[in-house]
């Protein structure tokens, strides 16, 4: 996946918070220290001792997929159902920024980014190569043969599940989640700042934000090293199809320093305008080569693809988000579902601050189906034009292009593209874009992790961009000279088993903000929860009424409220009973306002038994009040 660079400008305070602080944009040394030594360690031990790293690497990577492997599907469906829940649901109409707030960018506009952001080089790499694949070797779950209209159907219903909705839901939490705490709440732009509801300000801006932050990193640089590497090897599949360059390691070698000095000088002179408009620049000659193989192609049979191909995924999501290792090939689901759901895992703190940044003003209901449906909507058709065309052409003889795809997804594409008219001019330009995606990644990926090392500043320091960008790279080379493919998947899902439990923990620390957000309106009650309380009610004031009086079995305490209840007892007569308010010895006692020959003596106002008898002290019996 590849996204156009974030703006830097600072985010709007919450609608309780006040003017947003300004974030120190100073590196933050602990965060910046770690992830270095981390990474450069990884990469030096990958460099030096690239055997024992491969084994280690398989030992561990088989541990995580027969223990873990449950984790990464359960949890991936846990993010697309909590997005659909939070979108209908009251939580849907909080905004992200203050309530009087507009959307920054219009609906056009944000939907374009939105396709830019789904479109990229994994796409490019994956859009022919996985539908192929499945087509010749359909999933073992599936029962399906390969080279049938039946596994057709089902490779583009697992492209569509590893590619869609799914994925587009791990970035809508996320995004979800910084935009919220950066527009809404006025922190900083870091992962650990969604983390506020659940370990507080103190600790957020302690150890335990920091080793979140350092996570976000982890994830970020691997999962980005990994689109980097993908690049480089299709750019090298292409120069060896259209120019006869052989593709070697050297050859990728240079081709993602090339494209690494591309990105580095672009950082450095500051033209992030350039770069995002190589970005629109990118999706509109994407829509072209897209629309080109669409109508020289086989343009009736992609046109039947789409609405079967959607429904059989709707009808058939439920079974493919459950399948785990119990009754499957284990290794199959290590291979493509386990690594996708890593991979887009990894992207996660990436992804989503792009499109946290580009929904600020928006509810959080509009902002949820945008992302959901705009990205995945627009993928489908991607994958049904370029990976439909392809199995038509195959299956119909007019190309073998499943033999090219046992060479590598990389050699797929511009297998499909010789097999149509143009196709030199059509292989430069999917490699043009390939390396137009490199560059905007790289300069994008490392934006976010300038910004997650420099304690959520919007404005990073220029070096520590330029820094990370070149890492990545290091990392994406190294990897390939150790293991190609295999090693750039092994370690992005190695990455992502410790990110997993921290966006589960975001989910929640997410839904327990959301809970007290005014903006959400009142909870909404069940009719019958009315009904139900008033029942309680009734029954309770019966048994008040009905409930005999207790007393206490200590003697001290039982005589004490004895004395309660007889001094509430109202006196013969009136209500004047003995030691009460107006009983006998009490407001009225001998000698007081009431005493003997007083307004309440014998025959007076208060008569006998009346407000206050004759004689008697403060605490005397009735008789004396009776005695006149």
């Amino acid at each position: 996946m590849s996204t156009p660079p974030i703006e830097q400008t600072d985010p709007t305070p919450g609608p309780d918070e006040g003017p947003a602080a300004v974030h120190d944009p100073s590196p933050d040394r602990t965060v910046v220290v770690i992830g270095v030594v981390a990474v450069l360690a990884a990469v030096g031990w990958a460099a030096l001792a690239k055997d024992n790293f491969a084994d280690t690497s398989d030992t561990a990577l088989n541990w995580v997929l027969t223990n873990f492997g449950w984790l990464f599907v359960v949890a991936a469906d846990v993010f697309l159902v909590l997005c659909l829940v939070i979108a209908m649901s009251r939580f849907g109409r909080i905004r992200l920024g203050p309530d009087d707030s507009e959307p920054e960018f219009g609906n056009l506009a944000w939907i374009a980014m939105m396709f830019s952001a789904g479109m990229g080089i994994g796409l490019m790499f994956y859009g022919v190569g996985e539908p192929l694949q499945h087509y010749t070797d359909p999933p073992p779950s599936s029962g399906e043969r390969g080279g049938t209209s039946e596994a057709a159907r089902t490779a583009m219903e697992y492209s569509f599940f590893h590619w869609t909705l799914t994925p587009w839901a791990i970035y809508g939490i996320a995004g979800l989640a910084l935009a919220y705490a950066v527009f809404r709440k006025g922190r900083g732009n870091r992962l650990s700042s969604a983390f506020v509801p659940l370990i507080g300000d103190r600790r957020a801006d302690g150890w335990q934000g920091k080793a979140i932050d350092l996570l976000a990193v982890f994830a970020t640089v691997f999962g980005t090293a990994t689109s980097l590497g993908l690049g480089a090897l299709q750019v090298a599949e292409g120069l060896n199809l259209t120019a006869g360059v052989e593709n070697t390691k050297t050859t990728q070698l240079v081709i993602i320093f090339a494209l690494s000095a591309a990105f580095v000088a672009s950082a450095f002179s500051g033209l992030h305008k350039g770069v995002k408009w190589l970005s629109t620049l990118n999706v509109v000659l994407a829509a072209l080569m897209m629309l080109f193989v669409f109508v020289v192609g086989p343009t009736v049979y992609v046109l039947d693809s789409i609405p079967a191909s959607v429904g059989g995924y709707l009808s058939d999501l439920l079974p493919m988000a459950s399948h785990t290792g119990a009754f499957t090939d284990e290794s199959w689901l290590g291979t493509w579902t386990i690594f996708y759901w890593a991979w887009w895992l990894s992207w996660a703190p990436f992804v989503g601050t792009f499109i946290a940044r580009i929904s600020r003003g928006r509810t959080i209901r509009e902002f949820l189906i945008g992302v959901l449906l705009v990205p995945s909507g627009a993928t489908m058709i991607w994958f049904c034009v370029m990976g439909g065309s392809a199995i038509r052409l195959d299956s119909s003889g007019t190309a073998d292009l499943t033999e090219k795809a046992k060479d590598g997804a990389e050699a797929s594409l511009f297998a499909m593209l010789d097999a149509l008219p143009l196709g030199t001019v059509t292989s430069w330009l999917a490699m043009a874009l390939v390396m137009t995606y490199f560059i905007t990644s790289a300069d994008s990926a490392s934006l976010v992790m300038g910004s997650l090392t420099s304690r959520g500043s919007l404005h990073p320091r220029t070096w520590l961009v330029v820094a990370w960008g070149i890492l990545m790279a290091a990392v994406a080379a190294v990897l390939l000279v150790a293991g190609g493919l295999d090693a750039l998947k092994t370690a992005t899902i190695l990455v992502a088993l410790p990110f997993v439990l921290v966006m589960l923990a975001l989910c929640w620390a997410l839904l327990r903000e959301l809970r007290t957000d005014p903006g959400a309106g009142p909870t909404r009650q069940h009719p019958m929860h009315g009904l139900r309380d008033a029942v309680r009610a009734m029954i309770g004031d019966a048994l008040t009424e009905q409930a005999p009086t207790r007393h206490p079995r200590h003697p001290r305490l039982r005589r004490a409220a004895e004395r309660a209840s007889a001094g509430d007892e109202p006196g013969p007569g009136g209500t004047g009973g003995s030691g009460g308010s107006s009983g006998s010895g009490g407001s009225g006692g001998s000698g007081g306002s009431g005493g003997s020959g007083g307004s309440g003596g014998s025959g007076g106002s208060g008569g006998s038994g009346g407000s206050g008898g004759a004689g008697g002290g403060t605490g005397e019996s009735g008789e004396s009040s009776r005695s006149g």
